[in-house]
């Protein structure tokens, strides 16, 4: 493996074992609660986080491939993708085991590709770039900064359920 995929590699492992202990104890019906005013809801954070790394760390990566459809699908990520609006309506959503069953895949599969990735590419400038990163590289740390984010509204939607603080 390169040694520039080691860092993001680890930050990202890092931010996952952090938002499943953020999970680990939650009820199916914990899912879908919304404060009020209604903002968002668990089931939408975990499903954005595994979106966002799909998106990030496969598709940035090395584009699509066949078996990606595998992973997730195009309705999980337009479910879940940054221009929607959590519904209060928990039964638009995938149940909260098919939430995580799909960030699982995602994030195996990113374990997987990110260490096989040889590309001399990581440095130059994406087609299509963000306005936070603008390369391959900055694509893969930003998707762990990105989950980080996420956990911490997890976080905070959890002590709003009345849920002790973890960390």
């Amino acid at each position: 493996m390169q040694d520039k995929l080691q860092l993001p590699l680890q930050q990202i492992r890092t931010a996952r074992e952090y938002t499943l202990t953020l999970l680990k104890d939650l009820q199916p019906e914990e899912w879908f609660q919304t404060p009020s005013p209604p903002v968002s809801h668990i089931a939408w954070q975990a499903g954005h986080i595994a979106m966002a790394q799909f998106r990030l760390c496969l598709e940035r990566l090395r584009n699509l491939q066949p078996g990606d459809w595998d992973l997730i699908s195009k309705d999980f990520l337009r479910t879940f993708a940054k221009s929607t609006v959590p519904s209060t309506d928990g039964s638009t959503y995938p149940e909260p085991a098919e939430i995580q069953a799909v960030m699982h895949r995602v994030y195996e599969a990113v374990l997987e590709e990110i260490p096989k990735y040889e590309g001399s590419d990581l440095e130059t400038p994406l087609r299509n770039p963000h306005p936070i990163f603008k390369t391959k590289q900055e694509a893969l740390l930003f998707s762990a900064q990105h989950e980080m984010l996420h956990a911490g509204q997890i976080g905070m939607l959890r002590r709003l359920l009345g849920k002790p603080p973890l960390r």
